[in-house]
């Protein structure tokens, strides 16, 4: 069996990952490593859900990692999360803890399981002036000649398509040299309940977001003098609260639209991670409404059992 063990807690936005991770590592002397795409920034926590408190278990905080490593404004991709993820598992290794993987970003985790062979591209800025000035539906076409294209999220915005082409682009005319990823002996819980009970919490607790700063989180971002296009590469809460800071929307509009919005987005995780389990990855899946206590119990019996404590 692989020297290097992991454990990966996946499953829907608002199900508690962060508490049940929290809770495991607690019992296994864990660490905990962020598979979430959003949370690498600072000044963004309302919006992506930082919950720091979460890691608390009995008055003993449970180290995480990959939270609050780089500026708003920054492009994070999955190349650096692999080698982040790699400095930080080789770090938790070192002293004898428990690494699991938690988050609700399956690109990631993939890119982690599957050894994506990834590198580096960098920018093009003449090739990006160049693509700035084309519509969005040209740029469609011209990536849809340059690749066979599965991923509609590549056109979530302009920014994001350009950079798909400029990966492409960069692809076919370089000599590639990837850095490959170890192989890890891992054990996959997937935690989800009722979709109508998904649905509840997703509404309630973006209603909690909106009462206790959610607004003010993006005004600030805005005031820093990131743009209203790279806010809305950060996400749904950050699209949509800042078309209505720019009065775009209504507040009530905002709400009904970013509300829908998340419970989609909810739909497409699951949606990965069914793709994950066809394409060979097991998953134990656990109802996040059973008590806490009953599910990691039951974790550490399949964790046990595959050989990775």
């Amino acid at each position: 069996m692989s020297e290097n063990k992991l454990i990966v807690i996946l499953g829907p936005t608002a199900v508690g990952k962060t508490t049940f991770a929290a809770h495991l590592a607690n019992k296994i002397n864990g660490e905990i490593i962020s598979a979430d795409s959003r949370q690498v920034y600072r000044g963004m926590d309302i919006g992506t859900g930082k919950d720091i408190d979460d890691y608390k278990v009995n008055n003993n905080f449970i180290n995480y990692h990959l939270i609050d490593i780089v500026d708003a404004g920054y492009k994070y991709n999955v190349f650096e999360f692999q080698q982040d993820f790699m400095s930080a598992y080789d770090d938790i290794k070192k002293r004898d803890k428990k690494a699991i993987l938690c988050g609700g970003t399956g690109m990631y985790i993939e890119a982690i399981l599957s050894g994506y062979k990834l590198l580096h591209v960098p920018s093009n800025k003449e090739l990006r002036d160049e693509l700035e000035k084309k519509g969005m539906s040209e740029l469609v076409e011209i990536l849809k000649k340059l690749r066979k294209t599965h991923n509609n999220s590549d056109f979530d915005s302009k920014k994001r398509i350009i950079r798909a082409i400029e990966i492409e682009k960069f692809n076919k005319t370089n000599t590639i040299n990837y850095t490959k990823l170890p192989k890890f002996s891992h054990t996959i819980l997937g935690l989800n309940t009722d979709r109508e009970i998904v649905k509840t919490k997703i509404t309630n607790r973006l209603k909690y977001r909106l009462e206790h700063g959610m607004v003010q989180e993006v005004e600030a971002l805005i005031q820093k003098g990131i743009s209203k296009e790279d806010i809305e590469y950060y996400g749904l809460e950050y699209k949509y609260i800042s078309k209505y800071i720019f009065k775009e929307l209504s507040f009530d509009e905002m709400f009904e639209k970013l509300n829908i919005a998340i419970h989609q987005f909810s739909k497409r995780q699951m949606t990965w991670f069914r793709r994950m389990e066809k394409n060979g990855f097991h998953i134990n899946w656990l109802e996040a409404k059973t008590t806490l206590a009953e599910n990691i119990d039951k974790s550490l019996k399949i964790v046990h059992q595959c050989g990775n404590l």
